[in-house]
C-alpha cells in the first residue's frame, strides 16, 4: 500500500491570524512540518493541499506534491466534511496520514510507529487518530457528565475519556471519501502524551508551543 502524508493549509484562519506562514522559531510551522515529515521513513511522499501561493510554493521548494485548493473549499462557510472529501479525492495514495501543521512537538518516532500500528491493524480499525486522555470534572446543562457528585472520586479516577487532538490521523482513501471525515465509523484512539498532543488553536497556545519547540525541540534534529 501507498501511504503518503497530507498537509492541509489555508490563508483565513480566524482565531489565530495567518498562523501558518506567523514567524515559528525562525522559519513557519508548514516549514517545520514538511521537514518532519520527510525524515519519516514508511512515508511514500508528502501532499500539500492549500488555496494559497505562498504556502503553495513553500511545498514546492522542499520537492513535494501541491494541490492547489478551489476557494469553495477553503472559506469559512463550507462544512469540514466537504473539505476532507474533496482533499481526498486530490490525493494520489492508498493511504493517507492526515498531519496538522498546528501540532508542532509531535515526535518523528511516534509517528512512524503510528502509521506501523495502522498497517497491522486496518483489518481492525477503519482510521487511527492520535488523542490524549482528558480527566477532568465535566458538566453539560447543569448536570454532571462524568462523575456522581455525591460520590465524587479523585480526578485520576475519572473515566477514561479521549479526545482527538489531530496530530494526525491515519486512513484509507477511500475511507475518507465515503466517510467524509479524518475519524473513520471506527477508529483506534492511538494515545499521545500532552506535550505532543500541543495544538496551536488560539494566540496563547502559539507563543506556549513556541516557548516549548525552542526549549526542547531545537537542536535535536527537528
Amino acid at each position: 500500500m501507498r501511504v503518503k502524508a497530507l498537509v492541509a493549509v489555508r490563508s483565513g484562519s480566524m482565531r489565530v491570524q495567518n498562523k501558518n506562514l506567523r514567524p515559528f522559531c525562525g522559519k513557519t510551522l508548514i516549514h517545520y512540518k514538511l521537514e518532519q515529515l520527510l525524515r519519516i521513513k514508511n512515508l511514500d511522499g508528502i501532499v500539500l493541499n492549500s488555496n494559497d501561493d505562498t504556502m503553495l510554493d513553500i511545498g514546492k521548494s522542499y520537492g513535494v506534491e501541491t494541490v492547489k485548493r478551489d476557494p469553495r473549499y477553503a472559506s469559512n462557510s463550507v462544512v469540514m466534511s466537504e473539505v476532507f472529501c474533496n482533499m481526498a479525492e486530490n490525493c494520489d495514495t492508498d493511504v493517507i496520514v492526515y498531519a496538522n501543521v498546528t501540532n508542532p512537538l509531535l515526535k518523528d518516532e511516534t509517528l512512524e510507529q503510528a502509521i506501523e500500528f495502522y498497517k497491522q491493524h486496518c483489518g481492525e480499525y477503519t482510521s487511527v487518530n492520535s488523542a490524549h486522555k482528558l480527566k477532568e470534572f465535566m458538566w453539560l446543562d447543569g448536570k454532571p457528565l462524568n462523575y456522581d457528585p455525591e460520590h465524587q472520586p479523585r480526578s485520576q479516577d475519572l473515566p477514561d475519556i479521549f479526545v482527538p487532538n489531530a496530530a494526525f490521523s491515519i486512513l484509507a482513501r477511500e475511507t475518507m471519501m465515503h466517510d467524509r471525515n479524518i475519524v473513520a465509523k471506527k477508529p483506534f484512539m492511538y494515545e499521545i502524551d500532552y506535550y505532543e498532543a500541543t495544538d496551536i488553536d488560539n494566540p496563547i497556545d502559539f507563543e506556549i508551543a513556541e516557548y516549548l519547540f525552542k526549549k526542547y525541540r531545537l537542536g535535536e534534529g527537528s
